[in-house]
């Protein structure tokens, strides 16, 4: 089947490639030409597990190329996949829907009739109705479906090929049967297909969201209830997991969640409800959304405890800048909002990541960045570990107490052995678990 993507960023990218790399013909279309460029030549802006073999592949084959032309997409396709994203609004917290809009304004002159135009970007419910009503007025005889993406970063190629669900909101059987055509591959490996209206298909993107954003949340609650008690979080998590109906998955304590989904998502759900009149139904994804935050201040304070109560002069050694391993994305990173508030209260910081340094580098200039782990932690007072890349794990503690001035280690993301740390004369503390064996430091 022909198609086009419009926008080319982190879910517009990865679908055109992998749409491509199951055997339909893929135009990806952004107005960005210092994007479109790279693209064109196989160099990906983002770093994705197998998405760049996979760029080189599908262009090399035909059928993927690439555009800035919204009138080259619709003279090429009838389906139009739309990828663009919806920030939070500036100085609110509902989606900024604005780009999607100017998509189907842009587009809809130009589309031929019968046209499918598919929204991938997650939006407030009642925003694919809307746009279909949009559509319709300047293009009668085509329609606006919702298909949600359900990607993990680190994960998003493996996603896109192998998803657990593909979910379709439509309003016609004609663009329900498109869509199934599109992911019969899929279909035919055992995804799930979920076809229902599109406000249900839009709530059942930010639901998941809100979620599995609810239960990081509330293991984070956990450990600040276990540093009060005198408890141990991660056993606790542990045990609680063990529970069929709970499971262990994103019940990990730690620093708490960032990137570009979670944060922005769950708030501008909470907006959205409280438009239709049903805010107090929700209003406990505020309550998660604090209780993520206060895990970043937390981090800080336990951090200047460790130093003697104060920054000032001391050198902070970092492990991790993206949000998440797997990924080189730093949008509302808590490594790097924890790293910089550090800076500001007058350390010295030197950070370290596997993938993410140039992003870093972009948006927090203030900092110092090192390109191996013995170079950032060098003549540290204190060593933080934020982001749980499996690099870290495999550090040895012998190696790095070397280099530092200090032997102290804040294990914020509960993923470091313990007892291997404390056996190489480390203090190493975590937020949530209290002292093992007079060295293993807590709140």
């Amino acid at each position: 089947m022909r198609m086009t993507v419009i926008g080319t960023g982190y879910v517009g990218l990865v679908h055109a490639v992998c749409m491509a790399d199951i055997g339909h013909e893929v135009v990806g279309v952004d107005t960005d030409e210092a994007r479109i460029a790279p693209l064109t030549e196989g160099r990906s802006p983002i770093h994705e597990p197998g998405l760049d073999e996979l760029l080189t592949r599908t262009l090399a084959s035909g059928r993927l190329r690439f555009s800035t032309s919204l009138a080259d997409a619709a003279r090429f396709a009838d389906v139009h996949f739309v990828c663009v994203g919806t920030p939070q609004m500036p100085g609110g917290e509902a989606a900024d829907v604005r780009q999607v809009d100017a998509v189907i304004d842009d587009l809809a002159p130009l589309v031929r009739p019968g046209s499918l135009i598919i929204g991938k970007s997650t939006v407030p419910v009642g925003t694919t109705a809307r746009l279909g009503a949009r559509l319709r007025a300047v293009a009668p005889h085509s329609e606006v479906a919702v298909n949600p993406e359900f990607l993990r970063e680190g994960f998003a190629v493996s996603d896109t090929r192998r998803p657990e669900r593909i979910v379709v909101g439509a309003e016609s059987r004609r663009a329900e049967m498109v869509l199934r055509e599109i992911y019969e591959p899929m279909l035919i490996s055992g995804a799930r297909f979920f076809s229902t209206d599109p406000a249900t298909a839009e709530l059942v993107k930010v639901a998941s969201n809100a979620f599995l954003a609810t239960k990081i949340s509330f293991i984070n609650a956990m450990a600040e209830v276990c540093d009060a008690a005198g408890a141990d979080v991660v056993t606790l998590a542990d045990a609680v997991g063990q529970d069929s109906r709970i499971g262990h998955r994103f019940l990990q304590p730690g620093l708490g969640f960032g990137g570009s989904c979670f944060p922005k998502d769950i708030r501008a759900f909470a907006a959205r409800a409280e438009e239709l009149g049903v805010g107090e139904a929700i209003a406990f994804l505020r309550q998660v959304d604090e209780i993520n935050l206060r895990q970043r201040t937390r981090t800080v304070d336990l951090a200047r405890d460790l130093v003697g109560g104060s920054f000032t002069g001391r050198h902070v050694g970092v492990l991790g800048a993206a949000f998440k391993p797997g990924s080189d994305d730093v949008r509302d990173s808590p490594a790097l909002e924890v790293a910089s508030a550090i800076r500001r209260e007058g350390a010295e910081v030197r950070v370290h990541d596997p993938e993410a340094l140039d992003n870093a580098r972009r948006g927090f200039p203030e900092l110092q960045y090192a390109f191996d782990v013995p170079k950032a932690c060098e003549d540290a007072d204190l060593v933080l570990h934020l982001t749980a890349w499996p690099e870290y794990r495999d550090i040895s503690p012998d190696r790095l107490a070397s280099v530092v001035r200090s032997r102290k280690i804040l294990d914020a993301r509960d993923t470091l052995d313990a007892t291997t740390w404390q056996s190489a004369g480390w203090a190493l503390s975590a937020l949530g678990r209290p002292p093992t064996n007079g060295t293993y430091a807590s709140a």
